[in-house]
């Protein structure tokens, strides 16, 4: 009996969107996937580092993200990696996005995908993206926490 994925379980993380990019808001998309895009999803089979969310016609739309096929995949489908993938928000919040979008120096970031309910869902970020001196920024803090965290694990043995 094939295992089902647990219905709170991240698919991918986007970890440089972190890196390049501060956070505004964060939104929650339905994803309109194909059947061997969810498939190769509950294999992880997923690359989201070079995605990013576009604005068309008044509709969400996700580039870049990158679901490989399986090798078991039916002989009658033609898998595409690179498919466009529709993302599904309320008409309200998309109206709001393209505004903030409009304004200068904001971005549409797609972070995680992971399952809810049985359906895949896709975390996007209303970003800014980082000058060099906050990537900078970024580094020493992520390092001068990894030091204090050694710093403590020594302390206590």
């Amino acid at each position: 009996m094939a295992k089902k994925p647990d219905t709170s379980a991240r698919i991918a993380d986007n970890k440089k969107a972190a890196y390049n990019y501060f956070f505004e808001e964060r939104f929650e998309a339905g994803m309109v996937l194909q059947g061997w895009e969810v498939k190769a999803l509950r294999e992880g089979k997923v690359q989201l580092t070079d995605g990013y969310v576009v604005i068309r016609d008044g509709e969400l739309f996700v580039l870049g993200c990158q679901i490989n096929p399986l090798k078991t995949a039916s002989s009658h489908v033609n898998p595409d990696s690179v498919r466009t993938k529709k993302l599904l928000l309320n008409k309200d919040e998309i109206r709001r996005l393209i505004g903030k979008v409009e304004q200068k120096g904001y971005t549409l970031v797609p972070l995680n995908l992971h399952w809810k309910a049985g359906k895949v869902k896709c975390d996007i970020a209303l970003a800014k993206g980082k000058a060099e001196h906050d990537k900078r920024d970024t580094i020493k803090d992520r390092e001068g926490k990894r030091e204090v965290e050694r710093a403590m694990k020594t302390r206590h043995r």
